[in-house]
Parts: C-alpha cells; sequence; structure tokens
C-alpha cells in the first residue's frame, strides 16, 4: 500500500521566516489555496482510502481543501500523531531570532538531529517524533489492503523524521533526503504491512507550474 504525504500549504509565517511548531499556528496564503487546487487536479482520479491530516488548522484547511477540490469522498481523519514537530521556546520566533537566542538548538534540529536537545528549551526531539510517525505508519499499513492508498496531510519538520524514520535511516541522517516544500507530494510504499518502506517519490512540486522559492521550503 502507499502513503501520499503532503506537507501543508504555505502560511504567513512560512512567508515571515518564523518558527511554527506544534502550537503556533498562521492562516494558509491566497496563493497557498491555489497550489491545493493544482495538486488536487494533479491527484484527481486517485483512489484514496482515507484521508488523515493533522490536527493544526493549516494542515486541515489543506486536507479539507484537496477533498473538495479533487471530489475525494474519502473519510477525513484528524491523526495527533501528524501534529508538527513540538519546538518549545522556538515557535513564534523568526528564523534570526531564534538562531540569536538558541544557536545550538538551530544548527541541530537541522544539521545534527542525533544530538539535537528539544527537551533543553520545552520541546520534543527526534526520537519522539519519530515514534508517533512509526506508530501511525505501521498502523494504516495494518488498516488498508494491499494496493490500497492513502492521503497524509503534516508538516516539514515533522515529515522529515516521520518518513526518515519509516524508511528505517538512522537518527544522524533521518533528513538526509532533504527538506519539503510546501504542498509538496512525497509517496512511501510497502509491500509487507509497514515493516519496511521504500520512497516512490520525493517532495514532488513540479504540478504547481511555478518558481519555487526560499520561503517555500522553510
Amino acid at each position: 500500500m502507499q502513503i501520499y504525504f503532503v506537507r501543508h500549504g504555505k502560511t504567513e509565517w512560512n512567508l515571515q521566516k518564523r518558527f511554527q511548531g506544534a502550537h503556533g499556528d498562521s492562516p494558509l496564503l491566497t496563493q497557498s489555496l491555489i497550489d491545493i487546487g493544482k495538486l488536487a487536479g494533479y491527484l484527481r482520479g486517485t483512489n484514496f482510502a482515507g484521508i488523515y491530516t493533522s490536527p493544526l488548522k493549516r494542515a486541515k484547511t489543506t486536507a479539507e481543501n484537496f477533498a473538495e477540490i479533487s471530489g475525494c469522498k474519502a473519510q477525513i481523519n484528524v491523526d495527533e500523531r501528524l501534529r508538527e514537530f513540538d519546538l518549545g521556546a522556538m515557535e513564534g520566533l523568526t528564523f534570526s531570532e531564534a538562531e540569536s537566542k538558541y544557536p545550538q538548538q538551530v544548527d541541530d534540529i537541522w544539521n545534527q538531529p542525533a544530538k539535537y536537545d528539544g527537551h533543553s528549551i520545552g520541546g520534543e526531539n527526534y526520537p519522539e517524533v519519530i515514534a508517533r510517525g512509526l506508530s501511525f505508519g505501521q498502523e494504516v499499513a495494518h488498516k488498508y489492503q494491499n494496493d490500497d492508498k492513502v492521503l497524509a496531510v503534516s508538516h516539514g519538520a515533522a515529515l522529515g523524521a516521520i518518513m526518515g524514520g519509516l524508511l528505517g535511516y538512522p537518527l544522524a541522517d533521518i533528513r538526509k533526503n532533504g527538506g519539503l516544500s510546501n504542498t509538496s507530494l512525497t509517496i512511501l510504499e510497502t509491500k509487507d504491512k509497514g515493516q519496511t518502506f521504500k520512497v516512490l517519490t520525493w517532495n514532488k512540486t513540479d504540478f504547481l507550474d511555478r518558481k519555487m522559492v526560499d520561503s517555500d521550503s522553510l
């Protein structure tokens, strides 16, 4: 079976280069609604057996708009395991503010995942996000049939950890495939009920038919 992982549409805080995390939430940009429509058009006709979304508004809105525009009738399930990485005291800060206040944490979360200490700023560590991602992926793989497809809408930092965990990457290399753009599509497949996954597509954005800019991947 296949899981179509989608990062939510771009928000005002993404544009401002601001950490959102598990609790911060800002509205989607008008451009994002256009992008979600293009994603829906690209995947129209794909028979999804279920749709899952993080409880955060930016992800739920992405999932709901996708379902409406694409005509997908699958039930939308809100799943806490898809919530964004809890970034503790960094949430709400611009990247430059966070780098000034928490230089080690900012460097580690992106470049040295095995060293990242989210607890030091009241947030999560990678193994915690990976664990909830493994729980989600394995449960979904067992719930659906071998040829089923499901859509899961989540967040950039969380998806890096969740999908790296499903792919079995060691913690130090959990982000080795690179970051994810807003409204991007990544497809993972399992043929053994979630014991192992492989990548079919990573961070696909060509269907958006526009030039990608730096803030699309923040």
